[in-house]
């Protein structure tokens, strides 16, 4: 199956698991698996500017990942330390802007610096978007969201009988961002772990055995032909997909293909 250039995802979210597993089937520290797992976010970050794709965020650190033992903690800030430093001009040669999702609160002063930094170099490169979600939580996340439009109610700024989901969605980190269309999650596990539940409502789920570390860019282009087999219904029937894909491309030929 070759790719369709039309029916791309625009926005493809990850959650990166399966770094410590990978180590440990290497006979090696986590730390280790952690380190390889950065050639994958490099090798998907270049198929996204490839492609196209406009818009990545990767789950990069849980605030449930505070409950691990604190030598791999500390070692996993360290870790992306280096790696905003050492990467920042690729990034820019490439034209990718970072982003910071999440809370501020107990990232290391020295880390916060460096994604503060990334994100000011990159503020004005426009082929891909990376949201980098860390010290994030989806549910953390809402309830701030709603803490938020309450403290402008509460000032007068808003009217309670105001609050939509379009208004609520302005609450939420990223608010500018599209939905995820396509979220993958590498190392077997099914579950969503608490990462952008307002926003993955009709996101496609695809979950592959494949640990984070192995993960490349056929990996990458195989869950995109997966997404592009599925039907996107939005609550709708197949028939009105059909007719409204019909009414919007009347003359539609061939797809075009992205070969790989």
């Amino acid at each position: 199956m070759e790719l369709d250039s039309e029916r791309l995802p625009r926005h493809v979210a990850i959650i990166m698991d399966g770094n410590g597993r990978w180590a440990t089937k290497k006979v090696k520290n986590r730390i280790f698996g952690h380190r390889k797992g950065a050639d994958s976010v490099r090798s998907v970050m270049t198929c996204c500017v490839e492609l196209g794709i406009p818009y990545l965020t990767l789950y990069a650190f849980s605030q449930e990942n505070w409950n691990r033992p604190q030598s791999e903690v500390k070692a996993l800030w360290k870790l992306l330390e280096k790696y905003l430093e050492s990467e920042l001009l690729e990034l820019i040669e490439k034209r990718i802007r970072i982003r910071h999702i999440g809370d501020d609160y107990r990232i290391p002063a020295s880390v916060l610096e460096r994604l503060h930094i990334a994100e000011s170099r990159t503020a004005q490169c426009d082929k891909l978007l990376l949201s980098l979600a860390l010290n994030y939580g989806g549910r953390q996340e809402i309830v701030r969201a709603a803490k938020l439009f309450l403290a402008d109610a509460l000032n007068g700024g808003r009217r309670a009988n105001e609050l939509s989901v379009e208004l609520f969605s302005r609450y939420l980190y990223g608010a500018d961002l599209p939905d995820p269309d396509l979220v993958i999650r590498t190392g077997g596990e099914k579950r969503v772990s608490n990462f952008l539940l307002w926003q993955i409502a009709y996101s496609e789920l695809y979950f592959t055995e494949v640990l984070w570390p192995d993960f490349g860019k056929d990996d990458f282009v195989d869950a995109l032909k997966e997404f592009q087999r599925r039907e996107r219904r939005f609550g709708r029937t197949s028939e009105q997909v059909k007719a409204l894909h019909d009414a919007s491309f009347p003359d539609d030929a061939a797809a075009t293909g992205v070969a790989l």
